[in-house]
């Protein structure tokens, strides 16, 4: 018995995810941190923070990063844990670019308000995005949407068929059910259902995307990237980042991960 208990494993999460309702796989996905960790002020970069609703009335907060004499905006959309302060430095880095930088924090996230679901951050990404058009007077001809891990799967959603100007998404999945066989071996989209189906979205985006991931990437599969790519339709760009993990892309990519995305900043929106 003791030499068959560990080929058991599997059923009993089977059953066991069977048994989850969704609000219970949901605190599974979403890994908030509530507060701020980090603040601009103790970093040496400027930012502001500003508080947007959601269609649903939800207040968001994000960092308004600006670059000057930047005519073209970024919307940057985090991954599934900790909260918008921690991405302060890498946002800044990206605003060194030559564009302003709206960092956004899903709902339960750092400053703002609510819980989150899959639902909730498509909204508040819409809100992120309807922020930079309305309150920054910006076309959305000149708003690249970048989305990392999770914020992928989010930033795809936004994307799809929106006339923006780039995308650029990191380390994405195809689905949350994919990144959940990957990790276990077992197909259980039918219990979890098509959670963040990022593939199937991503047939109706219509601008430029450039895609990084880590060959080395043990959270999100390097070939789930791939079969991302394979469904984005033209015009596409992949970019390995040879001896990345999924949290070092921006340490091993280097001054080349930042020259590639000005490069791709002043194709899409010079």
């Amino acid at each position: 018995m003791r030499g068959r208990f560990p080929a058991l494993l599997p059923i009993l999460l089977i059953v066991g995810i069977c048994a989850l309702p969704l609000a219970l796989i949901d605190r599974l996905i979403f890994q908030p941190s509530p507060g701020v960790d980090l603040t601009p002020e103790a970093l040496g970069i400027e930012a502001e923070s500003v508080f947007l609703e959601a269609e649903d009335g939800v207040r968001i907060h994000a960092f308004f990063l600006p670059s000057p004499g930047a005519t073209r905006s970024l919307l940057f959309l985090h991954g599934n844990a900790g909260n918008a302060s921690h991405r302060l430095p890498n946002a800044a880095d990206l605003a060194a670019l030559g564009t302003d930088v709206l960092l956004l924090e899903y709902r339960g996230y750092g400053l703002s308000e609510g819980r989150p679901d899959e639902e909730g951050v498509y909204a508040d990404a819409r809100a992120g995005l309807e922020h930079l058009r309305a309150s920054r007077a910006l076309p959305l001809e000149r708003v690249v949407v970048f989305g990392r891990s999770l914020g992928g799967a989010v930033a795809v959603d936004l994307a799809a068929d929106r006339p923006l100007a780039g995308l650029i998404l990191e380390s994405t999945f195809t689905s949350v059910a994919d990144v959940a066989r990957a990790a276990i071996g077992i197909p259980i989209g039918a219990l979890i259902g098509r959670r963040f189906p990022a593939d199937e979205k991503i047939t109706r985006v219509r601008c430029p995307i450039l895609f990084f991931h880590g060959d080395r990437d043990r959270i999100i599969p390097f070939e789930l990237g791939q079969r991302l790519f394979a469904a984005a339709p033209e015009p596409k760009a992949f970019e390995t980042i040879a001896g990345a993990g999924h949290n070092d892309t921006t340490l091993v990519g280097g001054a080349a991960y930042y020259r590639r995305i000005q490069r791709f900043l002043d194709e899409v929106a010079p």
